[in-house]
């Protein structure tokens, strides 16, 4: 499947089949790409926590609307962020890299977060959208389904999954098999109501 297949193909989809399975080995390799994702700086800031225990799953389905695919879905992927990663040995970030781009990258790495709480998250958001959306396109051509999730209250489902103080639940991401034909996409604005050039 090549990439504009997988964008076009790709639904948010609501029902899931919860006896389809995507086995370890299958969710380790899709994490593997997923994690080429970029981001700013190379922080690498997304943290993703796979929920598996099926209890967890049913409270977070009672803090999430409800909602069949949370226990449903072959995975529930609760897409985070660590606040602080760019202070966490940012030197990491660029080993390997030839030594006039550390010594120029690492100082702005720190210039540009400290003492910046709303940068700080604007690019945990920025972050895990990126590597939602691949995730979401690795699935598709698996032949698999996926929906992003912000139908949920995000403290609760971070009391549950023991989200470190200076982390952010950012969205979660269902991915399985579909029972149902997506419905036809709808309400799609036209480009020229979304596109410009040079000025809105």
């Amino acid at each position: 499947m090549n990439v504009t297949t997988a964008i076009t193909e790709r639904r948010a989809e609501k029902m899931f089949d919860p006896c389809f399975t995507i086995s370890d080995d299958q969710v380790t390799q899709l994490m593997e790409k997923a994690i080429l994702s970029p981001t700013a700086f190379n922080l690498q800031n997304w943290r993703i926590v796979q929920v598996k225990d099926p209890a967890l799953r049913q409270k977070i389905r009672e803090v999430a609307w409800n909602q069949d695919k949370v226990t449903d879905a072959s995975l529930l992927l609760v897409l985070c962020a660590d606040l602080n990663a760019w202070a966490k040995e940012p030197a990491r970030y660029w080993a390997g890299a030839p030594q006039m781009y550390q010594d120029m990258l690492i100082p702005a790495i720190d210039a540009y977060y400290r003492d910046k709480p709303q940068v700080q998250r604007d690019e945990a958001m920025r972050s895990s959208g990126l590597i939602a959306m691949s995730i979401m396109l690795l699935a598709q051509e698996q032949g698999w389904h996926s929906c992003p999730m912000d139908g949920f209250d995000f403290d609760a489902v971070g009391a549950l999954i023991n989200l470190p103080a200076d982390h952010v639940v950012c969205l979660m991401v269902a991915v399985g098999k579909r029972t149902d034909e997506s419905f036809a996409r709808v309400g799609k604005l036209p480009l020229d109501e979304v596109y410009f050039v040079n000025t809105l």
